[in-house]
């Protein structure tokens, strides 16, 4: 059983109460909203679930029943077809359509289906969801979701986190011209792997449909351009700030360096990697100036935020990511923070001869202004590194105002400020 310690019941709380209650919702079994408690409405709904699956209703959630409902999280199923089954067939018994089953099913015949064969069935849902909190735990079933039903998508993993954990890469498009957005680097700022998510989606559906999205034809934007997303970079951070972490070796040591700075609330003023480590000050530019700031604003060792790590890229998120960038050797980079409504667009007084041109685009379709990084966070930057040792257009886009982690209240304005955005960086055409 790959969920063994799941058990969750009346009384319980956190993320993964969060994807139980979205689970009971997608099934119509529930009503309520995806607050993390396990309350009486919460406990019926599994009942039901359990009873509708076959299974002992014991209104708790153990390893059986979340695997029951892995096909609600992942957004698909697959089956077996049956003797004289079609993809028409399937979509009325599935709750899905033939177009939807054909996408994912690219080399099966929609009327001729041999007995037996094995069939991806996507659900009608989207399978990204901007209303709980993001964990790596529903990253990954985000991930495993998009590419069952899109398989024109490419994946790899780039390393792994300090924990271990996965450092998911998923690719669209097929064009030479290479752009690389990168979300959460900072473990508060989980809002931007949504973003990344949901544009991933989205662009999507709309190449498999053959449609535009935001009045661009989905198609063209995957013949020119190759888009390489990494939607999470912390993620063992971002376990910690969102509560998917809350117990464990780990989590003592985090709240052991948290205690050391009681001015900032843990978990939520996290922004490090479980080390402590702030990862988008690990990179070699200008590190050792980086280094001097922050060692005199009193982070000179492991900390909540602002510790640059022993040397630069002394952390294996901030090295996997340096080395993927050198191999793939991107035309543009964007990398998602939160908050300020502001783009960053130089290291210092450098930038490539391209960079304010398209950095004007951005902001006019964003409604995000330009501004130069506070010089006490313009040094050893992933943007910084990039702009110094390939000289060609990087962004730090700041999502949001507010206090992070950002309300999930705010997620449909920022996505539709930042849609265009992001379609404009990945288009040579969209570029002035």
């Amino acid at each position: 059983m790959p969920y063994d310690n799941f058990s969750y019941s009346f009384g319980s709380s956190g993320t993964d109460v969060e994807l139980v209650q979205l689970a009971l919702s997608r099934s119509g079994l529930y009503s309520g909203t995806l607050d993390g408690v396990f309350d009486i409405q919460t406990q019926k709904a599994v009942d039901q679930f359990q009873f509708s699956r076959g299974l002992p209703k014991t209104g708790v959630v153990d390893s059986v029943t979340f695997s029951n409902m892995l096909p609600l999280l992942k957004g698909y199923t697959v089956i077996r077809a049956a003797q004289g089954d079609s993809f028409c067939s399937i979509a009325s018994a599935y709750n899905s359509s033939a177009a939807a089953i054909s996408a994912a099913n690219p080399n099966l015949s929609p009327d001729l289906i041999p007995a037996n064969t094995p069939v991806t069935v996507p659900f009608s849902f989207n399978v990204v969801c901007d209303k709980i909190r993001f964990s790596s735990r529903f990253l990954s079933f985000c991930v495993d979701g998009l590419l069952a039903r899109y398989p024109f998508l490419s994946y790899r993993t780039i390393g792994k986190s300090v924990m271990g954990k996965p450092l998911h890469c998923i690719s669209a498009g097929c064009g030479n011209n290479v752009v690389l957005y990168i979300a959460a680097h900072h473990a508060n700022e989980w809002m931007t792997s949504i973003i990344l998510m949901k544009f991933l989606e989205d662009i999507s559906s709309a190449f498999a449909q053959n449609a535009d999205i935001a009045g661009f034809p989905a198609s063209e934007l995957f013949s020119s351009s190759k888009i390489v997303l990494i939607p999470m970079l912390n993620p063992d951070g971002v376990d910690l700030a969102a509560g998917a972490l809350s117990s464990g070796p780990f989590f003592m040591s985090a709240k052991d360096i948290s205690s050391r700075f009681p001015a900032i609330p843990f978990p939520q003023g996290w922004k490090a990697n479980i080390r402590g480590t702030d990862l988008n000050l690990n990179y070699p530019a200008q590190w050792d100036t980086a280094e001097k700031i922050k060692y005199s604003l009193g982070f000179s060792c492991p900390a909540p935020r602002d510790f640059v790590g022993a040397n630069p890229l002394s952390e294996p998120e901030s090295r996997a990511l340096y080395d993927f960038t050198r191999s793939l050797s991107p035309s543009l980079v964007l990398a998602y923070h939160s908050q300020g409504e502001v783009i960053y667009w130089k290291f210092l007084n450098s930038c490539s001869p391209s960079a304010y041109s398209i950095a004007k685009k951005l902001s006019s379709v964003s409604g995000y202004s330009l501004d130069d990084a506070p010089y006490s966070s313009s040094f050893a930057g992933f943007k910084d590194w990039f702009i110094q040792d390939f000289d060609r257009p990087a962004y730090t886009v700041e999502v949001g105002l507010g206090s992070n982690p950002l309300p999930l209240s705010l997620f449909p304005k920022i996505y539709s400020d930042n849609l265009p955005l992001l379609l404009t960086a990945a288009l040579p055409c969209g570029r002035p």
